[in-house]
């Protein structure tokens, strides 16, 4: 049964407003409610259609009138932010996540109308550490539980969601664990250090990067709010890609810096407004995170049509490189031809550096 009132927090921002409008044009729906604490951009509205706006903030008590008076059936958690700067420090940031999750949470269960949630998380509840499995399922725990940050406002919110859930059993919830966005249109913490002609990376280290394509994002959480799937399940594309090719292909320049100075870095960009190199975020470019979607695929049944590294070449198409592509793959070519002659240098040594065995005869002497 398709739900009659959905309710869509976080719309103002390109996949809130992206789902809002997706959710209008399906007929079988009867209001799409869209709230934010900013309004919608000109073009965003237009894209909204039928979508009702409310600017309305969701630490708010007030949110709770609004559920109850349009006899929501469905809420869609997205209005949680991932970095510092989006929201105006770290103070913010944290009050938006928690707090704004808690009085939501408070509203869903107050409205007897409301009879499933959806909740936008991410897959950075499972942390970034050396000791990290090669893939987490959803049964996993963090090996190394974050203690700060975007990764640790998300392990609360879905541990109140999972209180939410005792508490209402009638209401069917489904966690979506995302990795990484990107895409054309959509603005992610990945996109912002991959827009940067130099990107400065941690010496020493190469992660494994797990991306999702935005129109798989947004067919995800359209299936999830239409749909009856209740659990938790990791949302990514299938494969994974070194960061130093995600880099390479972007036609970006890499510069390796030791780890403190990194750590330097990252405080003089989060002073300034600029890419948030915060502690947690750091972590994970040094050690990456993937993880397993056979949930995804055989439960909730979608699989994604981008793979990382389909996602990623349909993102380099809108992204000017500051080395071209033929140079690229110029100098790839080179390194791989030296690599190969050094290769095969080392080998004819060896066989002129092998000692030659002695005669049979000599041998059962030297054996007596």
């Amino acid at each position: 049964m398709p739900p009659a009132v959905v309710l869509v927090t976080g719309v103002s921002r390109w996949l809130g407003g992206a789902l809002a409008a997706e959710l209008a044009r399906d007929r079988a729906i009867d209001r799409v409610i869209g709230v934010d604490t900013v309004p919608p951009s000109p073009e965003m509205l237009r894209r909204l259609g039928r979508t009702e706006f409310v600017r309305a903030d969701i630490r708010n008590p007030m949110i709770g009138k609004v559920i109850a008076t349009a006899a929501v059936d469905t809420v869609v958690h997205m209005n949680i932010s991932s970095t510092p700067a989006g929201s105006g420090g770290r103070g913010p940031m944290k009050e938006l996540n928690v707090i704004g999750t808690m009085q939501l949470l408070a509203a869903c269960q107050r409205a007897a109308s409301v009879r499933r949630l959806v909740l936008k998380s991410s897959s950075a509840v499972y942390g970034a550490s050396s000791r990290d499995p090669a893939v987490f399922t959803e049964a996993m725990q963090a090996r190394r539980v974050p203690s700060g940050g975007f990764a640790r406002d998300s392990l609360d919110i879905e541990g109140y969601v999972r209180s939410f859930a005792r508490r209402r059993p009638d209401v069917g919830v489904a966690a979506l664990r995302f990795t990484n966005f990107i895409g054309p249109r959509i603005d992610s913490v990945l996109t912002s250090f991959l827009r940067m002609p130099l990107v400065p990376t941690a010496l020493g280290y190469d992660a494994r990067v797990q991306l999702l394509h935005e129109d798989d994002a947004l067919a995800v959480l359209t299936r999830a709010t239409t749909g009856d799937f209740a659990g938790t399940v990791n949302v990514g594309g299938e494969g994974t890609l070194l960061l130093s090719q995600v880099i390479r292909r972007l036609g970006r320049l890499q510069v390796p810096l030791p780890s403190p100075a990194l750590g330097s870095l990252g405080r003089f960009t989060r002073r300034f407004g600029y890419v948030d190199y915060s502690p947690e975020q750091m972590r994970f470019l040094n050690f990456g995170r993937v993880v397993d979607t056979t949930v995804l695929r055989e439960e909730f049944g979608y699989t994604p049509r981008f793979t990382t590294e389909q996602a990623l070449a349909d993102y380099a198409a809108t992204v000017t490189p500051v080395i071209p592509p033929e140079v690229v793959a110029g100098l790839t070519g080179r390194a791989q031809g030296l690599v190969a002659r050094i290769g095969a240098t080392a080998g004819s040594v060896g066989e002129r550096l092998r000692p030659t065995p002695p005669p049979p005869g000599l041998r059962a002497v030297r054996d007596a």
